[in-house]
């Protein structure tokens, strides 16, 4: 095994646990790894220190596995993460009214850049690193000894792959390819997932209970839901009551999937109307036009996927919630959301207020939203704590 070995005084986050080392805190690697090669990362003293998945042309040079050098990282190491993370979820689908969730989450699981959703009786995954790629063979095995799915389909085509040298791919990796829309269930509600062709692996499951959450709120309500996607939050807010639920979203086939969703949960009766249109374009028209609402959601994508691009993004998240703090009625509602990992809550909370003051708004903080238990923030890794939203009540 080919040892790495750090420069002086960088093995502090490494014996605090933290799964990364980037290149610039290596002194020297003796040998010639290949990507995603197992290796043994040793301090400036020639200790070992745990080992790790090599990986030369990214950033994040060496991504941790074990901390134990007896313990050896093999198929059976891989195998029993696997297991640990799948049995940790059981009790999420225990009941039958959820049978989706995620049940690896990458280095939260000890798995770093692995990411396996489960939709019923099929699986989709995602390998975001060049080590993971390597195991997949009896990842795939377990998943399957464990879970006798239908299918196992990758969804590997985030652009993040790059980094590693790994091209995207979109193909199935084991059993019969997945139908157009696999029906599930969360919380009770039926959707239509398409694998194959949706955002991500085909479904946010991270929003789960804050779902739950705001459908508290909407009954009797005019919901605004933007960045809709296939209809989370429409259809806990339908379901709970809502007078009208508006859905807006640039993709046509999520407002497509969303519409049937709608149909397999017989909601056809309710007053919902959905529009295919940027979010910022369609909130300036509805301020244009004098609409108004009493619940407002707001989920963009990820609008700062590294720490350089946070000054930007939260000049968009303010832009974005000061359009919708004008269209709230007073003492309306306001759900908003961050995916991105390098925003955390403070700033989050500084850039609504920022845009509450720009708005000429009044804002209480009345519910912090987070991701759920299946997606775990590990001790020692609180990046993996990406998904973070407030319930602003606004005057």
């Amino acid at each position: 095994m080919i040892d790495v070995v750090l420069k002086k005084g960088k093995e502090k986050a490494v014996l605090h646990k933290h799964p990364w080392v980037f290149s610039g805190a290596i002194e020297n690697v003796k040998g010639n790894p290949a990507n995603g090669e197992i290796i043994r990362l040793l301090d400036s003293k020639k200790d070992f220190l745990a080992y790790g998945f090599y990986n030369a042309q990214s950033r994040v040079a060496v991504r941790l596995l074990e901390w134990d050098e007896a313990i050896a990282v093999d198929d059976n190491w891989f195998r029993d993460k696997v297991r640990v993370a799948v049995a940790g979820r059981a009790h999420i689908l225990a009941d039958g009214s959820t049978d989706t969730c995620r049940l690896i989450f990458s280095e939260s699981d000890y798995l770093p850049g692995l990411i396996v959703d489960k939709y019923a009786d099929h699986l989709a995954v995602q390998v975001l690193t060049s080590g993971m790629q390597n195991a997949m063979p009896v990842i795939i095995d377990e998943l399957n000894q464990l879970l006798k799915p239908a299918s196992i389909f990758d969804k590997s085509d985030a652009t993040s792959r790059s980094h590693e040298g790994l091209e995207t791919t979109n193909v199935l990796l084991a059993g019969n390819e997945p139908p157009e829309l696999v029906m599930v269930k969360e919380n009770g509600i039926s959707y239509g997932i398409n694998i194959a062709e949706g955002q991500k692996s085909g479904f946010y499951c991270d929003q789960r209970y804050n779902r739950q959450v705001l459908a508290g709120y909407a009954k009797g309500k005019n919901v605004l839901d933007c960045f809709s996607y296939t209809g989370g939050f429409t259809l806990n807010s339908l379901k709970n009551g809502a007078a009208s639920v508006t859905s807006v979203d640039s993709s046509a086939l999520a407002l497509e999937t969303l519409e049937e969703n709608i149909r397999l949960n017989k909601f056809e009766g309710t007053e919902h109307s959905a529009i295919k249109s940027d979010v910022n374009v369609q909130l300036r028209k509805f301020r244009d036009d004098g609409e108004m609402f009493d619940v407002i959601v707001l989920d963009p994508p990820k609008y700062a996927p590294s720490r350089s691009a946070l000054d930007r993004a939260s000049r968009a998240y303010k832009d974005l919630n000061r359009l919708g703090m004008q269209l709230l009625n007073s003492g309306g509602l306001l759900a908003t959301f961050s995916c991105s990992g390098a925003m955390d809550m403070e700033t989050f909370k500084q850039v609504l207020a920022w845009a509450a003051l720009d708005a000429g708004k009044q804002v209480q903080f009345i519910y912090q939203f987070h991701q759920p238990e299946d997606h775990p923030v590990r001790a020692s890794f609180p990046e993996g704590e990406y998904l973070k939203g407030l319930l602003c009540r606004v005057w």
